[in-house]
């Protein structure tokens, strides 16, 4: 069997990261949901970038945008909408089948909105009145302002995918946010059930930092190096399982509410003496995601080898991250570095892909 069909035997979510006009047109994307069983996709900044500078099938569009009184979001807008309304649309048969669980597409916030929680708020809104399609997730970042919109946005009945998570304790404040977020929803008469979110943890740059740090420290710190992404997701799902499937939880799923997804992102591997799949393989369980980039999904579709392995070894994990704290290094400190890192890496992105809208 297809590993990806494997691993979704399993019980998680594969989604492509990724979307094009090319994926589209071409039939590229219409083939891996049918085939590869991918049951979702994830856009940001950089994936539109490159799309639309590559792309031979937005030009006309483009110039057609720049004929109007527009400004250069805006254009980006007209460019990208249509997109995700026909990544949708091919996945509503997923969405359906699965009562909502799957089959969903990520739009994401303006970058420059993420320390401006009523902004984000307010494009959230908009962005799920243009795209109008129930299989959206919006995107936001996992800032501090962004925790408030999170709150919000889900109180409005908005799903929502938290991005830039890079330490244990984003993951645990984005799950306080949804949860206060479901109980504004609830307390305001809307419908728990209509709401999905996934909380987005990014996994290769954490080691990419953490292994640099213990280069420095060198002789027996070495041992640990590829080791810290792996370990934070395993710890991460248990704190997924205890709060979701535990009491805190239990009113609100009875009321039909769904548990906010663990997602692992940035899954390509970024050292090369590592396993092209080190972020996929071990860390296959149910009620997960995993959502990943072009090579990294045909490794899992070549190679892959599947096999419950998210809930496992969670000691062994628990000992590396102590291992790690031994030594001196901050996996929340880190995890804040990452953050601005990436959000200025996103936002880098979005002004380049303004560029070519002006």
């Amino acid at each position: 069997m297809n590993p990806l069909l494997q691993v979704r035997a399993r019980g998680q979510q594969v989604w492509l990261d990724n979307l094009s006009r090319t994926l589209i047109n071409e039939g590229q994307l219409a083939k891996m949901i049918a085939e590869d069983g991918v049951d979702g996709v994830t856009t940001n900044p950089a994936i539109f970038h490159k799309a639309i500078a590559g792309g031979r099938y937005y030009e006309g569009d483009l110039a057609a945008l720049k004929q109007q009184a527009l400004d250069a979001e805006a254009r980006y807008e007209g460019l990208v909408i249509p997109d995700v309304q026909r990544a949708c649309d091919l996945l509503r048969p997923t969405w359906e089948r699965s009562g909502g669980n799957a089959g969903y597409v990520s739009l994401e916030v303006s970058p420059a909105l993420a320390h401006d929680a009523a902004g984000t708020v307010a494009a959230g809104v908009r962005l799920k009145q243009a795209v109008a399609r129930d299989n959206l997730l919006i995107k936001v970042p996992a800032t501090p302002a962004g925790l408030e919109a999170i709150e919000q946005l889900i109180g409005r009945g908005v799903s929502v995918n938290v991005t830039l998570m890079f330490s244990l304790a984003h993951v645990d404040a984005v799950a306080d946010a949804y949860l206060r977020g479901l109980q504004r929803l609830r307390q305001a008469g809307g419908n728990v059930r209509a709401v999905m979110s996934v909380a987005s943890l990014f996994l290769s740059r954490v080691d990419t930092l953490i292994d640099k740090q213990l280069e420095e420290l060198g002789g027996g710190a070495l041992a640990l190096r590829g080791q810290a992404a792996v370990a934070m997701a395993k710890l991460a799902y248990q704190q997924y399982r205890e709060r979701f499937h535990g009491a805190a939880f239990a009113e609100l799923r009875a009321l039909g509410a769904r548990p906010q997804y663990m997602l692992w992102a940035s899954t390509g591997t970024k050292n090369t003496a590592y396993s092209d799949l080190l972020y996929v393989e071990p860390l296959i369980g149910a009620e997960t995601v995993n959502t990943l980039p072009d090579a990294t999904l045909a490794a899992l579709r070549d190679h892959g080898k599947v096999g419950a392995t998210l809930a496992a070894n969670a000691a062994a994990a628990r000992s590396a991250f102590d291992a790690l704290a031994a030594l001196g290094i901050d996996m929340t400190a880190a995890g804040e570095r990452l953050q601005r890192e990436g959000l200025a890496q996103f936002e880098d992105a979005f002004a380049q892909l303004l560029q070519l809208t002006a």
